[in-house]
């Protein structure tokens, strides 16, 4: 199956049948869609050896019967899978983020019903989807029960709370309980006041830091860090 193929039947995944008739106007979620495909592979920019940036977030701007039909459906629910969607599509292409995806939907009063077009921006934040294995000390990457980030900025917080960099759904974490600060000399991890602690090989913590491989709890939770071979920052971002 190709990426195209794949792309799509992700956002056919989630448009249901009900909401194929409610959607009546001739734009269609899969050529929203494949528009940010495009986006991404036009505004590509080859930033260092092996790295190349993507935009990260997405406006899609729609006609007002056309928004409306979206927002009666649900936009977060496409938006979430035109996100899993665009990565994946970035994972087969090896872009890379420099942060979180995001895809919103607004009006754009000139267009009419069936018309729509896609502005995109690449925009740092403090973690992306880690769309290949490669990191760096710069950029180190973290696996938390499966789901792999990409630490992009300075300074990455790891807690419960909504105000967390990552989230983590368990009970036994603290809003904000860990941060993680790359630093020239080295990556730190330093646990923020948290109720239960955090342990870096077993070994309870205030603060430490960080080596390739280093296996991290907080609560229930184990984060597996990775900075792997560190080739003359191939995870740069041109800055």
């Amino acid at each position: 199956m190709g990426v195209l193929d794949r792309f799509e039947k992700g956002v056919e995944h989630v448009v249901s049948a009900a909401f194929a008739k409610a959607f009546r106007s001739d734009v269609k979620p899969v050529e929203i869609a494949s528009a940010v495909r495009r986006e991404m592979d036009d505004r590509a920019a080859a930033v260092s050896r092996g790295r190349t940036v993507v935009p990260n977030e997405f406006v899609v701007e729609l006609s007002s019967s056309d928004l409306n039909q979206v927002e009666q459906w649900g936009a977060d629910a496409l938006a979430d899978e035109m996100i899993g969607a665009a990565t994946e599509h970035a994972s087969s292409q090896r872009y890379s983020f420099v942060g979180p995806v995001d895809v919103s939907f607004t009006e754009d009063e000139s267009l009419t019903t069936g018309r729509f077009q896609v502005r995109s921006a690449t925009r740092r934040g403090a973690v992306a989807p880690a769309t290949s294995s490669v990191a760096s000390s710069r950029h180190p990457i973290v696996d938390i029960d499966g789901q792999r980030y990409l630490l992009t900025g300075p300074v990455t917080v790891i807690g419960r709370g909504s105000e967390a960099d990552i989230i983590v759904d368990d009970s036994g974490v603290s809003r904000r309980h860990l941060e993680i600060r790359v630093t020239p000399g080295g990556v730190i991890a330093t646990d923020l006041g948290s109720t239960n602690g955090t342990f870096v090989e077993g070994h309870r913590i205030d603060a430490a830091t960080l080596v390739d491989g280093n296996t991290i709890t907080l609560g229930r939770t184990r984060i597996m860090f990775w900075t792997g071979a560190d080739e003359g920052d191939d995870l740069d971002d041109g800055r």
